[in-house]
């Protein structure tokens, strides 16, 4: 699931009080002792629940699974901003802390990669590896042109045009095609914008087009990263991934055949292997 999942599940789902008017939503799944840790980290518009396609494998492995929605996403908090990624990235540390966790895997979409990579930066102790999918340390005017196109759709206040308005610039068009039903579904789920979904996306995008630039930060990352990016993602193209690739001193990179933004959904099967891969690489 991806945007909205069933309201009956967040009263019985976990939160972290992070400060006064900070709540964190966050899911755990695998083995609670489990030696190894990842953490899934979100694109913009998705929830932890966007992962549940991933970590299957890994609690098949007895890794411990850890999923949050950043401040301003679907279950969590959504104070005033400005946010940074230096303030998701400490949020996200907290996190950790208060699950007693010292050592994780980052694997991040979107948005999400980019906070792994400021929390690698910011935070190498903590971090064992980053893999990034879609994501990206600078922008430019085609990329700024989605984003303020998207907070114009936020203000229509309609959740289903808004879906629709930002919908051909993340998914491929066959998977437009394909899954043109399930996408309507969602489309639905958040016409009347629960939860104040649509406000908490605009304070996220304005964190995004103001502070995602570090491509002169990449070379502190020390840990190993892979990245992989959708031979036809047209929002985030592969030339953003080749500058992390040639930033980061100890990158891979993977293209994602036929892929759009939204891999995670579009190349599920190439990402689990491909991600799963690589963590079971650097533990062994």
């Amino acid at each position: 699931m991806h945007l909205l999942e069933c309201q009956e599940m967040i009263v019985t789902m976990p939160y972290f009080q992070y400060s006064d008017d900070i709540r964190l939503y966050y899911e755990e799944h695998g083995d609670p002792k489990g030696k190894h840790v990842v953490t899934f980290l979100n694109g913009v518009m998705a929830s932890a629940a966007s992962w549940a396609w991933l970590w299957p494998v890994f609690e098949r492995a007895q890794f411990r699974c850890v999923a949050l929605d950043f401040k301003g996403q679907l279950r969590s908090s959504k104070p005033a901003g400005p946010y940074t990624f230096a303030q998701h990235s400490e949020e996200t540390k907290a996190l950790l802390e208060h699950l007693g966790v010292t050592k994780t895997h980052l694997i991040g979409t979107s948005y999400g990669g980019e906070v792994a990579m400021k929390m690698a930066i910011l935070y190498p102790d903590l971090v064992e590896s980053i893999s990034l999918i879609d994501s990206v340390s600078e922008l430019d005017p085609v990329l700024r042109g989605f984003v303020l196109g998207w907070k114009t759709l936020c203000d229509t206040g309609d959740g289903e045009t808004f879906f629709w308005g930002m919908a051909p610039s993340i998914y491929g068009p066959e998977f437009l095609e394909k899954h043109h039903d399930m996408l309507s579904a969602r489309a639905k789920a958040i016409k009347d914008d629960p939860m104040g979904y649509l406000e908490g996306q605009k304070i996220l995008y304005d964190a995004f087009a103001d502070d995602v630039y570090m491509t002169d930060q990449l070379h502190l990352i020390r840990c190993p990263a892979l990245i992989l990016c959708g031979e036809n993602d047209i929002l985030k193209p592969p030339k953003f991934s080749k500058i992390l690739e040639t930033n980061i001193p100890d990158a891979e990179y993977i293209t994602l055949p036929d892929s759009g933004h939204v891999a995670i959904f579009e190349r599920p099967r190439e990402l689990e292997s491909a991600i799963f891969g690589f963590i079971m690489k650097h533990i062994i």
